[in-house]
Order: structure tokens, then sequence, then C-alpha cells
């Protein structure tokens, strides 16, 4: 297992989040995880999640503790997403702030499994 402790080292509040995101991972099945200095990326045979701490970029008061990240061929239409952007025609980035394990609820892990199954 990589050291993705260490990445949230000077971020403790982001970690129980991330942890709960790969305890859910885990129980979906095997899946690779690549710790980047500006981000945690899951992969199957294509990367379907992505994780990052915005105090990482951004110094003001109120940001979420971990931004989950996930693409899709569509724009989903959820007002959940705290941004959606379309790098190119037909793949929808969708980012989900998350200030709390809880809020890895049924709605938001449909949306990662939902990713996981388009990664094969």
């Amino acid at each position: 297992m990589q050291d993705y402790p260490a990445f949230f080292r000077s971020y403790p509040g982001s970690f129980p989040i991330f942890e709960r995101l790969l305890g859910v991972i885990a129980e979906m099945g095997v899946a690779k995880l690549r710790v980047m200095k500006s981000q945690i990326v899951f992969s199957r045979a294509r990367d379907f999640a992505w994780v990052w701490v915005p105090a990482q970029y951004l110094r003001r008061p109120g940001l979420a503790p971990l931004v989950l990240t996930l693409a899709f061929q569509y724009r989903h239409p959820s007002s959940r997403w705290k941004q959606i952007v379309e790098p190119r025609p037909g793949h929808f980035v969708h980012h989900l702030e998350l200030f709390a394990a809880e809020d890895l609820d049924e709605e938001a892990l449909g949306w990662l499994r939902e990713a996981w199954d388009q990664a094969i």
C-alpha cells in the first residue's frame, strides 16, 4: 500500500473522510491507488475516482476537507455537485465536496459505483 497517510499529514481533518472512501472502494473490489503530489487516484482498467484537498491550493474559511472527483459521459443533474466541467466533448468531470464521512451517503456511493462500473 502506498503512503497515503503522508498525503494527509498537513490535513488531518481530511483523513477520516478518505478512510471511509477507501473502505467503500475496498468493498467494491480490487482497485489500484496512486498517491500523487496533488491528488490520490483510484483506478481499475481506467481511472475512476480522484480525491484532493482544496486547502492545498486555496486559503479561505469554509473549504471542504476533501473533494471527490468522478467523471461521466453526461452532466449529472444533482445540485450536490460543487462544479461540473466538460474538458472535452462528452466527458464531464464532477466535483463533490465532502465535509464529513457521512457525506458519502447512498446517493454519493451510487455515483461512485457508476464510475467504478465504467472503469473496466
